[in-house]
């Protein structure tokens, strides 16, 4: 009998509820902190979050309520790419030789290209709710802005995107697409507010930061008012948001006849893609007394879970967004110009560093050079050019296997491919030309940063 290679859900198997990972962080000891107000330090209301967010998401980002319902119509929206197929990576393994059995979720099959709509459609239908006609935001590697300005565009929101400058120069065609949907882009720092002038002035060739452009759109957003801010990853409701992949993926298992996962991997920048997949298998690991490891995958680059400090810190490198405590490696951090712009934050999702912190989570990473390794391999079997953030995820799935082979244990792994990597091919010519290196983030410069780490009592 053939074996399958994908399970692709129908519309009615859609999952009908986020799962929120705050009902259940309790249960494992974890009592998440609050995050707080960046000028008093004392915890933030939602007051506090007004002039940035539409009260709904507000709600959501304190909710302890275990499942949200999804709008009807952002149901609707979500099936142009959901439910996402999830395949078995037969040649792959093959390739590889391992006893391993490698699943991967695949959520490029979005309009924009990544795992981002799942969150940018629900921010931009509260956004419409609430009579917002206007957002600003930030991007890295140009798909958060991609999804955020498709979702503006499906709700007639106008969409201002500040893209951190390296990946403007970089990611040229992922820059025109948000403009086919819409968007003004504009390259960070910039000298449309305060923020970004006065990084200007203190270094005028500064490639930009995820941190400056979040600077450039929360001024922006608390500065009109017809404006508000959207956020692609680290904050709650946006890991909320996420949650549909881990829970298609659940359910797609139990339809292949696979075994519980042993390992579950996925890149973590602010952590959006590595909740979205690994939060309801953490908590069958919290409440279901399921042991799945479950790893995320960091840059070398840009370490904030495995060298980061975990404290109170800015999400933002002027000082005007909540402070909130998570892994960081500080607010001023800048980073290296490597290829996996989305994954260049000097932060980590407060629930994400909070898992981490009490050992629920594991988390590795990886240099440059290595990830694109692993990258062509599994594009060479599977077909799917990756995204260099989804190659992280990749590689140490490679690394998992590997394992396998020589141990001979025939583990099941599952990660997730968060997107696909059309936009890169840059990235991939610099590569298979011999000119990408390699880049750890070196500790003089990390402790300089954390040294500007803000005093909390």
């Amino acid at each position: 009998m053939r074996e399958l290679t994908k399970i692709v859900l129908s519309e009615q198997d859609m999952p009908t509820h986020w799962y929120n990972i705050n009902a259940d962080l309790p249960v494992a000891g974890i009592e998440l902190p609050p995050p707080l107000h960046p000028g008093t330090k004392q915890p933030i209301g939602p007051a506090d979050l007004a002039p940035l967010f539409p009260m709904a998401l507000i709600m959501q980002e304190v909710s302890a309520d275990r499942y949200i319902e999804i709008p009807d119509e952002v149901q609707q929206i979500y099936t142009l790419w959901r439910p996402s197929p999830l395949y078995r990576a037969h040649r792959w393994e093959q390739a590889l030789d391992t006893p391993a059995r490698i699943y991967y979720k695949y959520e490029g099959g979005s309009p924009a290209g990544s795992h981002k709509p799942n969150t940018a459609v629900p921010q931009a239908y509260y956004n419409k709710q609430e009579g917002v006609t206007r957002l600003s935001t930030e991007t890295g590697a140009g798909q958060w802005g991609s999804a955020l300005a498709f979702a503006c565009q499906m709700f007639g929101i106008e969409c201002k995107v500040y893209m951190v400058k390296v990946s403007y120069q970089q990611k040229p065609y992922r820059r025109a697409l948000m403009q086919t949907w819409g968007a003004t882009v504009i390259p960070s720092p910039s000298d449309q507010t305060n923020a970004g002038r006065s990084i200007l002035a203190a270094r005028p060739d500064s490639p930009g930061s995820l941190g400056i452009a979040i600077s450039e759109a929360v001024e922006e957003a608390a500065t009109r008012d017809d404006t508000k801010y959207a956020l692609g990853s680290v904050l709650n409701h946006v890991l909320l948001h996420q949650t549909v992949i881990g829970q298609e993926t659940i359910k797609q298992l139990e339809l292949f006849g696979a075994d519980w996962p042993d390992v579950v991997i996925a890149c973590a920048g602010g952590g959006s893609n590595f909740g979205g997949l690994a939060f309801p298998f953490v908590r069958e690991n919290i409440v279901g007394g399921k042991q799945a490891r479950i790893v995320a995958v960091e840059p070398a680059a840009a370490p904030s879970l495995t060298r980061g400090v975990y404290a109170y810190d800015f999400g933002d490198t002027a000082g005007m967004a909540p402070l909130v405590k998570m892994h960081t490696l500080g607010s001023a951090f800048v980073p290296a110009p490597i290829h996996a712009g989305g994954l260049r934050y000097h932060g980590m999702s407060a629930q994400v560093s909070a898992l981490k912190d009490a050992g629920l989570i594991e988390a590795v990473a990886l240099k440059q050079t290595k990830i694109f390794d692993a990258a062509l391999s599994f594009t060479k079997s599977e077909g799917i050019l990756p995204a260099p953030e989804a190659a992280h995820a990749i590689c140490q799935a490679m690394q998992e296997a590997l394992a396998c082979k020589e141990s001979g244990e025939a583990k099941t792994i599952v990660f997730n491919l968060s997107g696909h990597g059309h936009f890169d091919l840059g990235a991939y010519e610099n590569y298979m030309a011999g000119s990408l290196s390699d880049y750890e983030f070196p500790e003089a410069e990390m402790q300089e940063s954390l040294a500007h780490l803000p005093q909390v009592a």
